[in-house]
């Protein structure tokens, strides 16, 4: 075989990650089949390694392998064709191999070859005999079938054990964000928040009075960069770990009124109008009250976010058909149809608000999705596109009365 063609094999080979590993049942189950149909009392899955023949299925075979200088197997992958040998005694290559003069004493070997599906021979299905006798082209062509589910096993196998990597891999991504995350969160929130009670200090003080047009601008980036943190620790909760929520009979008009005055700097900056309605029959769900003040309070600063100044927001919060929710509708940008499936992903920010240098770290809409989730809801966005607005939807569940 030429060296390049049998390193590329043995590369592929490798790949796989059967050789050393324990054998996967899948391929011994394959050599008993192959045992019973040709009635042999051995039969093999084998992989022709650079020196060895590794058994990766196997019956009436003693140990896990053998070299490849006495492996009829490493002839069929040379030859990428069937082999079958009715008496190893009579072969003028075979007839002085050990297992052959010895144990096992090979008589009968018929083996087809292991193709993988890029074209490489790896190996061969196997089945053998301590007695001499032939097999018919019909045997033959079972066995090269045998041979085919064989490649279509180790393939199977490979992809298992890639997707095993690429999940351990994207483990140890999603950790490094977490603790980047974590890190960025603490050292910010420290110093900001040490800055924010001096401000309140110095904001108290009548003697700095004069000072306080350049104290309030400070005060008001320093709540900004307090929001962000806790976005980031609000949003970045590792993968797989639910939101913790405290169920009580809760007002869902009393949240969305707490949540709109947490806005009320916002609103002010942006001149935007945000009013409150209610459809239906007032009713009360069981919730997390801290917890729905703040996906609501998110879903308000995103549309002020959006609105273009001295626009106006809508909340409406309703009991109709059975599910209360809250609505909230904006006159802004809206959002192009392409970006709507991935609004409440983590870190996600449409090209609006990156080409328009919006404030945020894109975590809004996760938190309240995570906290609609969290009490057996859900959160939708809709937009009619570009420049007609958006409307965000948190639904809940059963409702009780007030």
């Amino acid at each position: 075989m030429d060296p390049l063609t049998e390193e590329a094999r043995l590369a592929a080979l490798r790949s796989y990650g059967l050789l050393d590993a324990a054998r996967p049942a899948v391929l011994d189950e394959l050599s008993r089949l192959a045992a019973s149909v040709f009635d042999t009392p051995m039969a093999a899955v084998t992989l022709i390694d650079s020196d060895r023949q590794w058994f990766a299925g196997k019956t009436g075979l003693a140990g896990d392998h053998t070299s490849r200088a006495t492996s009829f197997c490493a002839q069929v992958v040379s030859d990428r064709r069937p082999l079958v040998v009715p008496d190893a005694r009579e072969h003028p290559v075979f007839r002085g191999y050990a297992n052959v003069t010895g144990d096992p004493h090979i008589r009968l070997y018929a083996g087809a070859p292991l193709v993988d599906q890029d074209g490489h021979a790896l190996g061969a299905v196997c089945v053998l005999d301590h007695r001499p006798r032939d097999l018919g082209d019909r045997q033959c062509d079972v066995l090269v079938q045998l041979a085919g589910q064989a490649a279509g096993h180790v393939a199977a196998v490979r992809s298992r054990l890639l997707l095993a990597e690429l999940g351990a891999e994207l483990s140890r991504a999603v950790r490094r964000e977490e603790d980047l995350v974590a890190t960025v969160s603490h050292e910010l929130r420290t110093p900001v928040t040490s800055i924010q009670g001096y401000l309140e200090m110095l904001t108290e003080d009548e003697a700095l009075a004069t000072y306080r047009p350049l104290i309030e601008p400070i005060r008001r980036n320093g709540d900004r960069l307090v929001r962000m943190v806790d976005h980031l620790l609000a949003g970045a909760r590792p993968a797989g770990v639910a939101l913790a929520v405290d169920r009580a009979p809760v007002d869902l008009v009393a949240v969305v009124e707490a949540a709109v005055a947490a806005c009320q700097a916002q609103l002010r900056h942006r001149e935007v109008r945000c009013t409150i309605e209610v459809a239906g029959a007032r009713a009360s769900v069981r919730g997390d009250f801290a917890r729905l003040t703040q996906a609501i309070e998110q879903l308000v600063r995103n549309a002020v976010t959006f609105s273009p100044v001295a626009g106006s927001v809508r909340v409406v919060v309703s009991y109709v058909s059975g599910s209360p929710g809250v609505h909230v509708t904006d006159d802004g940008v809206g959002i192009p149809a392409d970006e709507l499936p991935h609004v409440t992903e983590r870190f996600f920010r449409g090209r609006h608000a990156r080409g328009a240098a919006v404030g945020g770290v894109g975590l809004g809409l996760t938190i309240a999705h995570d906290v609609a989730v969290a009490h057996g809801g859900t959160l939708s966005v809709t937009s009619a596109g570009p420049g007609a607005g958006t409307t965000a939807r948190l639904l809940l569940r059963r409702p009780v009365a007030v």
